[in-house]
């Protein structure tokens, strides 16, 4: 029989349920793909190498008189040209609107509003007189002397509009400045003309070798205190002498100017000298604005710091050691701005303070420091205890100085991050009052995928409870083995916290769990932990983290055979001394370290105040067998773990000699190890290019002998 053909309308149905069914496939392959995009989009990065290129950094926030605005410095990496381009920003406290202030210009730094907040003063890189103390107010940029000579000048910006005009043009470069309460004038600090300048320009450039460290290449000049009308006129000298104000130093604190109420005096620091290894014969000082009269303030005759005049100028709280020991903790005393010792007002409160601030009324200070493994802020009354302040999850700041502001009405400025928020702006309109963030430069890294941090304690060696951090890769599982770096901070008297740390989310996003102990002469659990570290440079620190390191094995998820340390300055002295002294590291990185304290007796810009770490110099009496048994070089014969070395060649802090030491002493032996310097000043790369390397070189040692 002859196949009957189908009807058409059947054909047409088959043909459009084939079209149906075809559209169907099609569209639930897109709808699946459209899922896997989705999912792809929501599963959060891995932190990365290239993200510390992208990170922004804040800092030196400033509250407005009428507390409605804040400005902040932010920096932005410049990975082109290895730099960071900065700049100022203001920040609406109520809306979070922000409006840059700066452009283009270089060096911008330490903003500071006028008295009445209609004005703001600035540092940039601006155009000198190019020779003699101090130069004419410049009443616009075209004013100054065009020299072609560049140094940090100070310069205003009015606030109700218009462009930013310097009001100096001196010789020098402004080192520090504060508005006198009037709003009429600044203060300013300068170093002095060079008086052999000129033999200097003939070549006869020998220089008298002081406590300076063993990069200078001429002698320091002492720098002292200026005042510039903002009506016009030359900058008028107001100290003078041999003595000097502190010189600016990496990793140092600030030493701000602090004028009394009526703006007739000024509480300063004065040096005896300029040189850094002389920091230590400091103390405070109230100059008359008139006369310009220095007298002292008490009879310390050393170790004072950073005076502050209460607001209604009858007081000055400064800073000074317990017992005048710098081994103990930073304390902060009271006294009448008549002259006298004082009343030290933090000893109950037991903690290394690092910065003091007047709340308004003169009642009570806002003090900062570290306490345990988070960056605290109290509140101190004249009379009664401290109170923490409750800040959340956030830490403030930290550099050997808590980055916070104040308003007249006792609103909170401060920079501030946690384990994985990288630094942003806060505000809390009252110390009592929960910070809130402001700004969001860095959401991209803060989506980041990040393993959780956790706080770690356990019982260390001589009766000590000890405390220090545990950061875990993303996707962690008790039930799996990890290979474990150790990251140890520098100092000694600092301490790692709960702050975001970019080293330690690179480690764990390559599988790591990342151990960073606090040791003894951290600055986070009261004096006799800092102070433990006098003459017990290593041993007493080492046994301190093998302790935590052994707490830590005991919760079963570390791989013991695959065990790396590593650290930087006095992070890179224990790491050296660590493979020294045990021998289960499969790794180690050495960061600027301290290995050798004789060299860093004779050639740190520290120099000679690391008396006061062995009781006094390795070339008087005996105390050299405790400065060589302490050095980490002493057992170099020893080390097994391969290591990798980085060090700065301009490095006054810790001299890079130090790195060669360790590395000709492994090399001799056979121990594999590789040196990379980096021909830049400072005790670390500032740039994020260099910074980028020093990371990635780093990680990828720890990959090498750990994986």
């Amino acid at each position: 029989m002859t196949k009957q053909a189908e009807p058409a309308d059947s054909t047409r149905s088959k043909r459009m349920r084939s079209r149906a069914t075809l559209c169907a496939l099609r569209s639930g392959a897109i709808f699946l793909a459209l899922l896997s995009a989705t999912a792809a989009i929501a599963q959060p990065k891995a932190f990365e190498l290239d993200d510390i290129g992208r990170m922004i950094s804040l800092s030196d926030p400033r509250l407005s008189p009428d507390g409605k605005s804040i400005v902040v410095v932010v920096s932005k990496p410049n990975l082109k040209d290895a730099r960071s381009d900065v700049s100022l920003v203001l920040v609406d406290v109520a809306t979070g609107i922000q409006r840059t202030l700066t452009f283009e210009r270089k060096g911008v730094a330490s903003p500071r509003w006028s008295p009445s907040g209609d004005r703001l003063a600035f540092m940039a890189q601006g155009p000198s007189q190019g020779g003699g103390d101090a130069g004419s107010v410049a009443k616009d940029s075209s004013a100054a002397p065009p020299t072609g000579k560049s140094s940090l000048q100070i310069f205003v910006l009015p606030m109700n509009g218009g462009d930013a005009s310097p009001v100096t043009s001196v010789a020098h470069d402004v080192e520090q400045f504060s508005w006198s309460p009037d709003g009429q004038q600044i203060a300013f600090a300068m170093a002095d003309d060079n008086p052999a300048q000129k033999e200097i320009d003939k070549h006869n450039d020998a220089f008298e070798v002081g406590n300076n460290d063993y990069l200078a290449t001429e002698a320091p000049m002492p720098a002292h205190v200026w005042l510039v009308s903002l009506q016009g006129g030359a900058p008028r000298r107001l100290t003078s002498g041999s003595w000097s104000l502190p010189r600016s130093a990496e990793f140092s604190a600030p030493t701000p100017f602090s004028w009394s109420a009526d703006g007739k005096s000024i509480a300063i620091i004065q040096q005896a000298t300029p040189a850094f290894g002389d920091s230590d014969q400091s103390v405070v000082a109230v100059v008359d604005v008139e006369t310009g009269a220095v007298r002292k303030l008490t009879t310390h005759k050393s170790l004072e710091g950073d005076p502050v005049f209460s607001p209604d100028g009858s007081r000055i709280a400064y800073w000074y050691p317990r017992d005048g020991d710098p081994n103990n903790e930073n304390e902060i005393f009271v006294t009448p701005s008549s002259g006298g010792d004082g009343v030290d007002i933090t000893r109950a409160l037991d903690r290394n303070v690092a910065r003091a601030i007047w709340l308004p009324g003169g009642d009570s200070l806002l003090l900062s420091g570290h306490d345990g493994t988070r960056v605290a802020i109290w509140v101190l009354p004249m009379t009664g205890p401290a109170r923490k302040l409750d800040l959340g999850d956030v830490e403030p700041e930290w550099s050997f100085w808590v980055d916070l502001s104040l308003s007249k009405e006792g609103a909170l400025a401060f920079i501030g991050s946690n384990a994985t928020q990288p630094k942003e702006l806060y505000y809390a309109p009252s110390v009592g009052a929960a910070p809130r963030r402001l700004t969001n430069f860095n959401h991209e890294i803060a989506s980041r995928d990040f393993g959780r941090v956790e706080s770690f304690s356990w019982s260390g060696p001589d009766g000590f409870q000890e405390d220090g951090l545990v950061g875990y890769p993303p996707g962690f599982s008790s039930a799996r083995k990890y290979p474990l770096v150790l990251l140890i901070h520098g100092g000694p008297q600092a301490a790692s916290t709960l702050s975001f740390s970019s080293l330690t989310h690179l480690l764990a996003a390559r599988g790591y769990v990342v151990f960073r102990p606090n040791y003894r002469g951290s600055d986070n659990l009261g004096n006799a932990y800092q102070r433990a570290i006098f003459n017990d440079a290593g041993d007493g620190p080492g046994r301190d983290v093998m302790a935590g390191l052994g707490a830590l094995e005991k919760r079963g998820f570390i791989d013991s055979s695959r065990m790396g340390v590593s650290g930087w300055s006095y992070g890179g002295y224990m790491t050296t001394w660590l493979i020294g002294h045990y021998q289960v590291w499969k790794a180690a990185v050495s960061g600027a370290a301290v290995n050798d304290l004789v060299h860093t007796y004779g050639l740190s810009d520290i120099n000679v105040m690391l008396r006061y770490s062995f009781g006094g110099s390795p070339w008087t009496g005996k105390l050299m067998k405790a400065y060589v048994e302490q050095s980490p070089i002493t057992y170099a014969s020893r080390i097994k773990t391969p290591t990798l070395i980085l060090s700065d060649t301009g490095d006054a802090r810790v001299p890079i000699t130090e790195s060669y030491l360790l590395y000709h002493a492994l090399k001799d032996n056979g121990v594999p190890v590789k040196f990379f310097a980096y021909p830049v000043a400072g005790h670390l790369p500032g740039d994020s290019v260099r910074t980028m390397d020093v990371f990635r070189r780093w990680v990828d040692w720890m990959d090498q002998y750990l994986k």
